[in-house]
């Protein structure tokens, strides 16, 4: 079923709606030949005189007129009349709203287009590749660390203690929270709007309105679901899961906290019909990877149990 995208006289973006909507809309007057629509496989926004035979709307006869006046939009485009986007005044159309992130050098940023919301097991597949990296990040640390201070496997492991293990436990601790939280801070705040597993599964976090986070945000960001889920003593983030399967943006509470989303990464550019509902081949592998290991482990786990039985008997 085609998923239709509108855009009404004060430039508000509705829908999705299908096909039958948008002539039932056109019949009524609410639109017109010059409102502009998209949906998915379209390049930019258009108006509906150019779908017209697509909507079947010759069939239909119009009433009142409404909408957005396109014609007068490019015409003001053309001679350089039209008001900025977002400065109010005069017929502005949403795909001409598309426009430059202000001073953050992180590219355009359209507004007006269809908005993917990542969901949970995208979000939870960057989540395992996240972890896989800051926890190689606090490992290249610790080992040499560890060499230096000159502690065994025994305190390492805390069945040994020494003020060398002591020290070496301090920085675990640091370096467990200190690590994800720059690598968090630096990488969302940045021109990507991504960490690496985001990256890899085409995924990004930005502010509500598309525009990318500050460093402190990014890091309240990482603190806020970290607290959260250490006060809960890990059941946060089931409940954060639970938020971003259920809620309607998407949002978890550390979101909603910093007034962030989680969305496709063509979300808030000028190509919006490059988005990807569902799960992409990366999402897919990463998942059925870790499926498999904890399959495994529970297995290992079981085998090992009733071997350790059978010993005691």
């Amino acid at each position: 079923m085609i998923q239709w995208y509108y855009a009404d006289a004060q430039r508000q973006r509705h829908g999705p709606v299908e096909d039958r909507d948008i002539r039932a809309l056109y019949q009524r007057g609410e639109l017109n030949a010059q409102t502009l629509v998209w949906r998915e496989g379209l390049s930019e926004w258009a108006s509906l005189e150019s779908l017209s035979e697509e909507l079947a709307l010759h069939t239909i006869a119009p009433a009142a007129t409404g909408g957005i006046d396109l014609r007068a939009d490019l015409a003001a485009i053309a001679n350089g009349t039209a008001p900025l986007p977002g400065t109010g005044g005069g017929t502005h159309s949403p795909y001409a709203a598309s426009q430059t992130a202000m001073g953050s050098g992180n590219g355009p940023v359209n507004s007006d287009g269809p908005i993917v919301h990542a969901g949970l097991w995208r979000r939870f597949a960057a989540s395992i590749i996240d972890s896989l990296v800051t926890s190689i990040a606090s490992y290249i640390v610790l080992i040499p660390l560890a060499l230096v201070l000159g502690i065994g496997m025994g305190e390492i492991l805390g069945s040994e203690s020494s003020a060398g293990s002591i020290v070496f436990m301090l920085a675990q601790y640091a370096l467990g929270i200190g690590i994800p939280a720059a690598y968090f801070g630096w990488m969302h705040s940045s021109s990507s709007m991504a960490s690496l597993g985001k990256m890899a599964v085409g995924i990004k976090v930005c502010r509500t309105d598309g525009q990318a986070m500050s460093f402190a945000r990014a890091i309240g960001r990482y603190f806020a679901y970290t607290l959260f889920a250490l006060f809960t003593c890990g059941l946060g983030v089931l409940i954060s899961g639970l938020m971003v399967a259920f809620s309607q943006r998407k949002q978890a509470l550390h979101d909603m906290i910093c007034d962030t989303i989680v969305v496709d990464r063509w979300a808030f550019t000028d190509q919006p019909e490059l988005q990807k509902e569902g799960l992409d081949t990366i999402t897919i592998v990463v998942l059925a990877l870790f499926g498999l290991l904890l399959i495994g482990g529970i297995v290992l786990a079981i085998v090992a149990g009733a071997a350790i039985a059978s010993l005691a008997n």
